[in-house]
């Protein structure tokens, strides 16, 4: 980035978006009219109220703006939301989701672009929140469509660097690091930058000035006053925001079900200090999210602290890891950390390994120790584990038999439950009234979380005074629009789940993965018949071969009287039916189905082949 473009970048601690040929923002009060005086009266609730008071003066309406959520609503993951005013866009994290269990197969799910691309003459760059993977994992693939600036924190950029080599662009994308407080221009609106906490360093929220009011966006937050590397969240600048008038609020509802607030990072600190002292003179194992950078950090304290050297397993791990040490966001004495291969130079009691499979993921490294596949360790009844995540919703049953077979080992076994050993680094219900309060926005869109948690935002915004009817339920594709006194949604546009398989980038559809999950149900019968062309006579099969279906040497009855199923119909086809292939195969499918549903109640994909001789 040169002098010029940084100068843009940072103008400054305070930035001042009226400068810019904006009007100035107003505080709303539903009529047009500018707040009350100091002295003018007693506020009777967190925001204001838009149907306070009466007026015959038209509103003065301002330059409409859209905002367009593209995922991570009614979902957890693939969060990216579009911002559009006249003719310049730009677009809030770009990240993946992981399957659902009825996508076998599919790796990874990333939003569908085609919004995006259908304008990419208008898109002036993509501002990320953080560095977890489901707000910078689909990212890679929209750089391929279209090249634009990319702007996030030194800590997010470093992750996204990491990402962009694997794909071949690490020479292509312009990278823009940016500092809490500071201003980058996005066309006619600008995104100011404000530090909040979360569970990996340089998270932060944004402030977002356009023509119609400034639309505050939380990223993903908590409130947390006393965390590991001692940057708070910046509430202040919230509250700035909040008296100048904030047009719309969108935030975080990941834990909007949870009542009180979110503990602190360095209370996990505290339990890992206990269980290494209850550990004693075995081997600590301790798996945990690979981008926990702070979680990382008290884990290597605390083996300072009893004298034991650190090594680092899980391709993840190690990456994320290697990362925060480059840019100096762990603090690692020399000699602490050692290479995985040294590991059995020291005693059990001298070593602590930090690895991934919190999630009971198929081929993390935990999981893979715990089904005795891993190459370099080994499970011992010397072991003392230490699974320091809770599991995601839908992992449960992966987690639980990852445990099982630990403990099946001689393991001893520590999750979540039975010790504080995890802290979630999203906002419970009363960091959310917080933001809400200092805020206090004229209308409300909660994000991030399935439908249940972004109803329970709502009920939380009504609670504390604002109108039911200022609180937008958007979905995926809803194109939000304001103009400063109102906010609707006005359209739609295309948003849906583009998958991800290896190297292929949606050529997995619904009908791909409805013949996927037919196979994976019922199995699959393949059917080979020979037909000499010249004779139009039939010379060699039927032959039938079954993979996942039944075992065909101990059901040699029940594929003989197919196969004469088969032989009859083929005799009574004529030999007009024999040349059209097409039929023939419609008709060979449709009679051995039925057979086998009518002998086994089972219904497996039927593969008709013809072969010519």
């Amino acid at each position: 980035m040169d002098a010029k473009e940084g100068k843009e970048l940072n103008r400054g601690q305070n930035p001042a978006p009226h400068k810019r040929n904006y009007r100035k923002p107003v505080r709303q009060n539903g009529t047009g009219k500018a707040p009350a005086k100091k002295n003018g009266g007693e506020q009777k609730s967190a925001y204001r109220n838009p149907s306070r008071g009466s007026s015959n003066k038209r509103e003065n309406k301002r330059t409409p703006v859209r905002i367009i959520p593209l995922g991570g609503l009614n979902e957890i993951g693939k969060n990216m939301t579009v911002f559009e005013c006249c003719n310049d866009m730009f677009i809030l994290d770009c990240g993946l989701a992981f399957p659902d269990m009825d996508m076998p197969g599919v790796d990874i799910v990333i939003p569908d672009f085609t919004y995006v691309e259908a304008n990419r003459d208008k898109i002036r760059g993509i501002v990320l929140t953080h560095g977890h993977e489901d707000h910078i994992g689909g990212l890679a693939y929209l750089l391929k469509k279209l090249n634009v600036p990319v702007y996030g924190t030194k800590m997010t950029l470093g992750l996204v660097k990491g990402k962009l080599v694997e794909h071949g662009l690490a020479n292509s994308v312009k990278l823009c690091e940016v500092q809490p407080r500071k201003t980058a221009k996005m066309g006619c609106m600008a995104v100011e930058f404000i530090k909040v906490n979360h569970s990996i360093p340089g998270a932060v929220g944004m402030a977002i000035h356009t023509p119609a009011g400034i639309i505050v966006h939380t990223g993903d937050f908590k409130v947390d006053f006393s965390p590991i590397d001692g940057d708070i969240i910046d509430l202040a600048r919230f509250g700035e925001l909040g008296s100048r008038g904030v047009l719309a609020l969108m935030a975080d509802s990941t834990n909007a079900e949870r009542v009180g607030f979110t503990r602190s990072e360095r209370t996990v600190g505290d339990s890992f200090d206990k269980l290494f002292r209850q550990a004693e003179n075995r081997r600590i194992i301790i798996a945990t999210f690979s981008s926990n950078i702070h979680r990382v950090q008290q884990i290597i304290d605390n083996a300072v602290r009893y004298g034991r050297k650190v090594a680092v397993f899980g391709r993840s791990m190690i990456n994320v890891i290697s990362t925060a040490l480059e840019l100096g966001y762990l603090n690692v004495p020399k000699q602490v950390l050692i290479d995985i291969d040294e590991m059995n130079r020291f005693p059990d009691d001298k070593i602590v390994l930090i690895t991934t499979g919190s999630q009971g993921e198929p081929m993390s490294a935990l999981t893979r120790m715990a089904m005795n596949s891993h190459k370099k360790v080994t499970i011992t009844p010397n072991d003392f584990i230490i699974i320091s995540a809770t599991p995601i919703p839908g992992n449960e049953k992966y987690v639980t038999k990852v445990v099982n077979e630990l403990m099946r080992a001689g393991a001893q076994v520590v999750y979540e439950a039975m010790y504080e050993v995890h802290v979630s680094g999203h906002a419970c219900q009363e960091e959310l009234k917080l933001i809400h309060a200092l805020t206090k926005p004229k209308f409300f869109i909660p994000v991030h979380g399935e439908y249940k948690h972004l109803m329970k935002h709502k009920s939380i915004a009504i609670s504390m005074g604002m109108s039911e009817d200022h609180v937008i339920i958007a979905e995926n594709g809803n194109v939000i629009e304001t103009d400063g006194n109102s906010m609707k949604i006005v359209s739609q546009v295309p948003a849906g789940k583009v998958m991800v398989d290896g190297l292929g980038v949606g050529d997995v559809g619904s009908i791909v993965l409805r013949d996927r999950k037919h196979l994976a149900q019922d199995g699959l019968i393949i059917v080979v018949i020979g037909i000499e062309r010249s004779s139009n006579t039939l010379v060699s099969g039927p032959d039938i071969f079954s993979r996942g279906f039944v075992y065909v040497r101990e059901s040699e009855a029940l594929m003989e009287e197919a196969r004469q199923v088969l032989l009859r119909t083929l005799d009574r086809c004529s030999g007009h039916d024999l040349k059209e292939w097409g039929t023939l195969k419609t008709k060979l499918r449709d009679v051995l189905s039925d057979y086998i549903y009518e002998k086994t109640k089972r219904s497996p994909m039927i593969l008709p082949i013809i072969m010519e001789i």
